[in-house]
């Protein structure tokens, strides 16, 4: 076998999906202004949905409404903390009053800073798991209470990551790991109410997210899987369309991984990789 790998074609900018896909959908987003929120707000807008975008920071959600608008969809944004479960109800409320129950919750919200598990303060762990667990949790369950009380099925898609091989975050490893194991438990309980769970796990993919790793780990991040490549937004969101859509309407208390196959081979230090685990 030649020592030199193939080059791979680049991946295609298509959309897979009929254009009405989502037609007739109203799709909530949290995490809306950021790479991931934003990319599958776009595309559910492209096809056909109503978008909810919510957010922390109204000038990101404004951004991406506006580009949603420009191409011709529809969307609105909600200023909310999703760790705070007293605005998280409010805008159920709100949503329930104004444009009915949502058909698709993505919960996209969610963030983490590389550091040594070692070196955590409390406040740095508590930030990450307010966010990514407690906040996917109030976000979950008070839709699940919401299609309950309305007899209105619906789809959720969460958000999480591939953890083998993945370095110097254990905080937010924690975090998904346990949206996951809640996600599998509820799929089950909550299937009698037609409610589907499912979690979408990228590996590493371009966001301006990346601002907060060192060069030396950026610059590694090409070669941590058999593509030797990371991957886009818009295939991410791409991903969590279709969990979410009715074309996966027989999919539930699944993860579907989109990481280069990284998950079987590579290793991924955001914080540097440690001289005891470099080759000799």
């Amino acid at each position: 076998m030649s020592d030199q790998p193939i080059k791979l074609p680049p991946r295609p900018n298509k959309i897979p999906f009929a254009a009405d896909l989502l037609a007739g959908n109203t799709v909530l987003i949290s995490g809306a202004g950021g790479g991931l929120g934003g990319a599958t707000a776009r595309l559910a807008g492209k096809l056909g949905a109503q978008v909810v975008l919510v957010g922390r920071t109204e000038a990101k959600l404004d951004a991406v409404r506006a580009e949603i608008e420009a191409a011709g969809g529809k969307a609105v944004c909600r200023s909310v903390d999703v760790r705070n479960r007293t605005e998280v109800d409010a805008l159920y409320a709100w949503l329930n009053d104004t444009l009915g129950p949502p058909d698709i919750l993505v919960n996209s919200a969610g963030g983490q800073f590389p550091q040594a598990a070692i070196d955590y303060s409390e406040k740095g762990w508590n930030a990450v798991i307010n966010t990514n667990l407690n906040g996917t949790f109030h976000m979950m369950q008070a839709a699940a209470r919401l299609w309950r009380d309305t007899k209105h099925p619906g789809s959720i898609v969460n958000v999480v990551v591939e953890p083998r091989g993945l370095h110097g975050v254990a905080h937010t490893l924690a975090a998904r790991s346990a949206v996951i194991a809640f996600s599998n438990a509820v799929s089950v309980e909550w299937g009698p109410l037609g409610i589907r769970v499912n979690c979408v796990a990228p590996g590493l993919v371009r966001t301006d997210g990346w601002k907060v790793y060192s060069p030396e780990a950026v610059a590694s991040y090409m070669r941590c899987n058999p593509l030797m490549d990371v991957g886009s937004a818009e295939e991410i969101a791409e991903a969590c369309i279709y969990v979410g859509s009715p074309a996966a309407s027989y999919m539930t208390g699944a993860v579907i991984t989109i990481d280069g196959g990284s998950q079987h081979w590579g290793e991924i230090w955001t914080t540097g990789k440690p001289d005891y685990f470099r080759n000799p």
